[in-house]
């Protein structure tokens, strides 16, 4: 099958194809900390937590993406042992209610991808591209889940101090490149592999929306690419809006972005990114 956008490709997890409704993929945040950018995301409850997820599912969400530990600039770092801590009650909930719900969760560490893995998870959603925690490349090898390879510059502490690139596409499109390749010789298999350029991780307005208009530079790379741009500064910058007044926008970012070839759209806000990207898809044919 192919859309307007361009191919289709197949993103896997060790158990089999990624589970999408349409020709557009969804993934629901759901955030188990205290201090992440979006206050409304914020359970840091277990029973919360499970609550939101199946409300995310019920709104059309495909993977539902836990995360343990805020990556927003300046974000206080959060231990493994936390991390798994907040996550594996909640993921054990989460399966043995529904044995097929697809799990992602958002960790840099080895320890906590691979407990996660181990209780059930099926994609590891790392922003640091294993270099955070080197070991990050052992359990992926092992475990061979999907696999979110995103660019980031910098750390969580630091990304946004001054970001500079020359191309920040051409770049994006290096690293991958790079990256992927890594990975692949390493012994995780290609399929299991889906871009995310990091919208706002070591980038400025410019460089976020010229990230935004196409994931046409690393086309020939072959693989799916996920727009993660929910309720982000980037829209706070260009339209002066404060978070919670964001929903607007990234309902039209996800619209636009699709018609750019990113098939996978990781969000706050399932219900009304299906509508969008529904019409949007309807408008493409």
């Amino acid at each position: 099958m192919t859309t307007h956008a361009g191919q289709d490709i197949l993103w896997t997890t060790a158990k089999g194809p990624v589970p999408r409704s349409h020709a557009f993929g969804i993934m629901g945040i759901v955030n188990l900390t205290t201090d992440s950018f979006h206050a409304q995301s914020r359970y840091p409850d277990t029973m919360a937590a499970l609550a939101r997820c199946k409300e995310l599912v019920a709104d059309g969400a495909d993977v539902l993406d836990l995360g343990a530990e805020s990556s927003r600039p300046g974000a206080r770092p959060v231990s493994a042992s936390e991390e798994i801590a907040r996550l594996v009650p909640l993921i054990t909930e989460l399966k043995a209610g529904n044995a097929d719900v697809c799990i992602s969760v958002d960790t840099y560490h080895a320890a906590t991808a691979a407990a996660v893995l181990e209780h059930g998870a099926d994609i590891i959603n790392d922003i640091s591209a294993c270099s955070f925690d080197p070991a990050m490349l052992d359990v992926l090898v092992q475990y061979k889940p999907g696999y979110v390879l995103m660019h980031c510059q910098g750390t969580p502490m630091t990304m946004q101090d001054n970001p500079v690139y020359t191309d920040v596409c051409a770049e994006v499109a290096a690293f991958f490149a790079a990256k992927l390749a890594m990975l692949v010789a390493a012994g995780l298999p290609e399929e299991r592999i889906i871009l995310d350029p990091g919208i706002g991780f070591g980038k400025t307005m410019e460089h976020n929306l010229a990230l935004m208009r196409s994931a046409a530079p690393w086309k020939e790379l072959g693989r799916p690419s996920l727009m993660a741009c929910s309720m982000k500064s980037v829209f706070g910058d260009l339209l002066a809006l404060p978070v919670d007044r964001r929903g607007t926008a990234t309902c039209v970012a996800s619209a636009l972005t699709l018609g750019g070839g990113y098939t996978w759209h990781r969000v706050h806000d399932a219900a009304a990114t299906l509508q969008s990207l529904t019409l949007a898809r309807a408008l493409m044919l």
